[in-house]
């Protein structure tokens, strides 16, 4: 049984900030511990809720880096659409891959650009997440969230739980994955999403429920002087009244 932990203060990390321009940074100097070079294991467990006997879903992957993820999802015949800062993650993903791609300017976003496979069904954005919309790609059905709600300047959450429930169509199944840790001993990113919170930023307009809290401790976060870290997968869809 994992311990609630409700003693910790959420306010703890209320005002670190990472700029856009850091993350760029920790591409270029391949500081990217947060990267896996395997499909994650908590999609590939819960894909079946996900896809929920659907063929050809179209996902989104907020802040998308280089993730295996897509390509898994492509290759089973689904739509990926990725949202990205950092170039070099866009770039690697397609190269690594084995995949070609082309690169075009975005007139509705200025100053990005849109990476996009020639053999797959990937579109790679590279912008700011908050510029992204459903102008842009329409919304999805599909949403797997790693890395994404965690890494966020946690004063912005209400700002992106607002753009991902506006990207959601009304069949979403929206896979987000948290961390509990205690914030105290390690500042982050990533950062600790308390069960609490999931509920305040989408419980008004989503049902949430949670399929997985597994134990995910290991020697890189113990250096970090954490005695415990513990990963959740929720599904979130939209209320349907």
């Amino acid at each position: 049984n994992t311990p609630t932990h409700s003693f910790l203060n959420v306010y703890t990390q209320a005002d670190r900030v990472m700029a856009l321009g850091e993350w760029e940074e920790r591409w270029r100097e391949d500081q990217t511990g947060w990267h896996r070079p395997h499909v994650n294991k908590m999609l590939e467990s819960n894909i079946e809720k996900v896809l929920d006997g659907r063929k050809g879903v179209k996902f989104f992957f907020p802040l998308c880096g280089k993730a295996l993820d897509m390509k898994w999802l492509a290759d089973m015949g689904h739509s990926v659409v990725g949202v990205e800062i950092a170039e070099k993650a866009i770039k690697q993903f397609f190269e690594e891959s084995n995949m070609t791609y082309s690169e075009e300017t975005v007139s509705a976003l200025p100053g990005a650009k849109v990476y996009k496979s020639s053999e797959r069904n990937i579109s790679l954005y590279q912008c700011d997440l908050y510029n992204f919309s459903s102008a842009i790609e329409g919304q999805f059905g599909g949403i797997w969230d790693r890395g994404s709600l965690v890494a966020i300047n946690p004063r912005d959450r209400q700002k992106y739980a607002a753009l991902i429930t506006s990207l959601m169509d009304k069949d979403c199944r929206y896979l987000l994955d948290t961390l509990l840790y205690n914030p105290e001993v390690y500042k982050g990113p990533p950062f600790f999403v308390p069960d609490e919170q999931v509920q305040s930023l989408f419980g008004k307009s989503c049902d949430i429920e949670l399929l997985q809290s597994l134990d995910a401790l290991t020697d890189r976060e113990k250096a970090r002087g954490m005695d415990f870290f513990t990963e959740k997968v929720h599904l979130i869809t939209l209320k349907t009244n």
